[in-house]
């Protein structure tokens, strides 16, 4: 079987981090790059049989040299650049977020339906963890029994004020369109989606450059409802050091808390509810099992994963770890979220993508940040818009 022939669009931190990850398939090859700093470029020129372009123009004009396309910019560009490629009938795997607004994920959407013949992947890697598999099939499974409560505190992103400095499209309406939100959270966001589905209802109160020098959220907690009545509470910052990741669980069936790497649940032999409705007790819940899951925390190898399984899927027919089309759920988590802020008040989902579009044009209208044109053959600066 022929190597499936990937092209990259950015090829910053996470792009030239795809290309590490490629050289280890048998069944992919680099066959194309760009970008619009060709600094960028020539620190990969070392690739055999790629072609490089800084220009997205001429990059899609020579579409024969490619059948899939991965998208590592900044995240304005990535469904402009989604679309392109579909529409060229190019197979795409989509750095996270998605997009920025709902309303570009649907247009993202809405294309991909007209080219069913287009397989397509969102970098939502974090699935491929093990012990986050293990806690989906906990819940999906029943053993965790109805959810009642959710409590996710992830404030592990601590950042500085010269990372924020160090590109001058990060952290401004403009340029990133989001904080801590767009850019470190997209991943807990869908995970969110994925073990829990959707809220009903979300509300939050947020701080925009709260701990830095910066236009976007670095501070956020948000209440959530659920259809069936359970609550969730989402905190994350990148202004705490050293920070907190765990994720608590209660359901019918006990509590699960999965933090440290550790999964650790506290069973009840039978439900709750039951318990209380039936118990001549006044205080004594029912009996427990404690029980510690094991299950790898990390995965070295998870981008390269979603790399391999749209390629298989490509080939072989395999069902995608997460479609791109999935990307608007956990987007929409944190468009309601920035929405709630700035309305002041709950916000009922499925969210007015129009009410939202607006507030953020706002916000970009008044941004600082002014995007910088890279002339071909000059050495872009730190706003390149085709390196993430």
């Amino acid at each position: 079987m022929e190597k499936f022939r990937l092209a990259i669009i950015g090829t910053g931190v996470m792009g030239s981090g795809h290309i590490q990850f490629v050289s280890a398939l048998e069944n992919c090859c680099i066959t194309a790059l760009c970008d619009t700093d060709p600094a960028k470029l020539e620190k990969h020129k070392k690739l055999e049989n790629c072609a490089f372009f800084t220009s997205d123009d001429e990059f899609f004009a020579n579409s024969d040299l490619y059948d899939g396309v991965l998208i590592a910019t900044p995240h304005y560009d990535h469904v402009p650049l989604a679309i392109r490629a579909v529409e060229l009938g190019k197979h795409i795997i989509v750095e996270k977020p998605v997009a920025v607004q709902k309303s570009e994920a649907q247009r993202l959407i809405d294309t991909l339906k007209k080219h069913p013949e287009v397989k397509a992947a969102a970098m939502f890697c974090l699935r491929q963890i093990e012990a986050h598999k293990k806690i989906k099939h906990l819940i999906d499974s029943g053993e965790l029994g109805e959810l009642r409560r959710i409590n996710w505190i992830i404030t592990n992103w601590f950042r500085t004020q010269y990372y924020y400095n160090s590109g001058a499209w990060r952290a401004s309406w403009r340029g990133e369109g989001g904080g801590a939100l767009l850019n470190q959270c997209p991943h807990q966001l869908d995970l969110m989606q994925w073990f829990f589905g959707m809220p009903s209802k979300i509300t939050a109160h947020m701080s925009f450059g709260k701990y830095h020098d910066i236009e976007v959220e670095d501070d956020v907690t948000a209440f959530l409802e659920y259809p069936n009545g359970a609550t969730g509470v989402f905190v994350t910052s990148t202004g705490e050091f050293p920070g907190t990741n765990r994720l608590e669980i209660t359901g019918e069936r006990g509590k699960l808390v999965y933090e440290d790497g550790k999964i650790k649940f506290t069973r009840n032999e039978f439900s709750m509810t039951e318990h209380s409705r039936t118990t001549s007790e006044k205080f004594a819940g029912p009996p427990v099992w404690n029980v510690e899951i094991p299950a790898a925390s990390s995965n070295n190898h998870m981008h390269r994963d979603i790399i391999e399984n749209l390629v298989n899927a490509v080939q072989k027919g395999d069902k995608l770890i997460a479609g791109a089309e999935e990307g608007i759920n956990g987007l929409e988590l944190s468009n309601a979220m920035l929405l709630s802020q700035l309305e002041g008040r709950t916000i009922e989902l499925p969210i007015d993508a129009a009410l939202f579009d607006k507030h953020l044009q706002k916000l970009i209208d008044s941004s600082r940040y002014q995007k910088t044109i890279v002339a071909e053959g000059e050495k872009g600066d730190l706003g390149s818009s085709f390196s993430k």
